[in-house]
């Protein structure tokens, strides 16, 4: 029986991941479950899973998991260790009995437990881009120097670790990652200024939290996911290419250097890349829809529009910099995101905010994840500060 710590348990991500747990009970089981405010479904899952160690952001969210776990009628012997903040989920991440860390905390909140879960040499399924996007140059070289193992749970990176098996890394000689071109594929730039938050979360595709979305909008989250294609499998910019593919079908292709393209397809799903993670080296039956090949499919591929999306062309920028650019360029990408949300930016802020922010902080080679955590507390008061600027003149 494999252990598992979930971080992430009641995101999109952590949910699937207990989906393909509950139908395989006899190779899996949940040993801590981490999660953020989202207290009422987190007691759900403890009542299902009953882990060893459940924990939470803050003792406020302790407090109210409490109260939600006596009005289920949970008997307190049958109660987890409640815990919350950073140390409790270094602690989930880093017990002994856990064998597998799925790493899909939004934001930089879990990139100490799955670093320190690296160094214990522990397999981790990574769904959150902000381990490598962020960390990418200290947390592959601990997992060079630990022999921890990286499985890709995003469904273009899990897609290219697929393609990859077919030939020896050293005869592939580009990674193409699809990108569905998001909700204003067709919008003219110029009428960028005026979308909205609801629009610009109405992805056409797949239904994920609001940062996310709104990365994939800008393209920003296909941007990270070169920057963490380049880590993960040693690729550099120039070699990883994006291309606009609406339907969302063709997740990664892989080119080898006799001319082969190697393609992986599969539904939208995301329990499929999950449980490639979870079952790694072996293909095992998913609960996904299968193909069906006696239908017409058109497949559309074109380029991405670098004038009207250029946080594509950042991120770029960013894994040519490399060292801390990628934590800058996250972190004031989560604020110029929540600061277009609250509805104090335009949509095309968000990329001007970024575009400055990176201007303004040098590139640096922290060593340690404290050093990190502070280039990351720079970028965002800096992206806030930028922010804050465009406010003033309305008020």
């Amino acid at each position: 029986m494999q252990m598992l710590t979930v971080l992430g348990s009641t995101g999109s991500i952590g949910v699937n991941t207990l989906d393909v747990v509950r139908l395989w009970k006899d190779r899996f089981a949940i040993h801590s479950l981490v999660a953020g405010a989202n207290v009422t479904i987190l007691a759900q899952q403890i009542l299902e899973f009953r882990p060893a160690l459940a924990v939470v952001a803050d003792e406020s969210g302790r407090q109210k998991l409490i109260a939600e776990l006596n009005s289920l009628g949970l008997a307190k012997s049958d109660w987890p260790q409640l815990e919350f903040g950073a140390a409790a989920r270094v602690l989930a991440a880093t017990d002994p009995a856990v064998e597998f860390v799925l790493s899909a905390i939004v934001g930089v909140a879990g990139l100490e437990a799955t670093y320190e879960a690296i160094k214990l040499g522990k397999r981790i399924g990574l769904a959150n881009k902000e381990v490598l996007v962020s960390g990418g140059e200290l947390v592959m070289a601990a997992t060079r120097l630990y022999g921890s193992e990286l499985l890709p749970v995003d469904s273009e990176h899990n897609g290219a670790h697929q393609c990859l098996r077919a030939g020896k890394r050293n005869e592939a000689v580009k990674l193409i990652l699809t990108a569905s071109g998001g909700p204003f594929r067709k919008t003219p730039k110029q009428d960028l200024q005026n979308v909205t938050p609801a629009q610009a979360l109405n992805h056409p595709t797949w239904k994920m939290g609001p940062r996310i979305t709104i990365d994939s909008a800008t393209l920003m989250n296909k941007g990270f996911e070169v920057i963490e294609a380049c880590w993960l499998f040693d690729f550099t910019a120039d070699e990883v290419e994006v291309v606009v593919h609406p339907q969302s079908k063709v997740h990664a292709m892989v080119e080898f250097n006799d001319g082969s393209v190697i393609t992986q397809v599969c539904a939208t799903d995301m329990r499929m890349p999950i449980q490639y993670a979870l079952t790694y080296p072996e293909r095992a039956d998913a609960p996904v829809p299968r193909m069906r090949w006696d239908e017409v499919h058109q497949w559309d591929f074109h380029p991405p529009d670098w004038d009207k999306f250029p946080l594509l062309g950042l991120a770029y920028q960013a894994i040519r910099a490399g060292g801390s650019a990628g934590c800058t360029l996250n972190a004031a990408d989560e604020i110029a995101v929540e600061s277009f949300l609250n509805n104090e930016i335009p949509f095309p802020s968000i990329a001007a905010t970024v575009a400055e922010t990176l201007s303004r902080i040098p590139v640096s080679h922290p060593s340690s994840i404290k050093e990190l955590l502070a280039v990351d507390r720079h970028s965002r008061a800096v992206a806030r500060e930028l922010v804050q600027a465009q406010l003033a003149p309305s008020r």
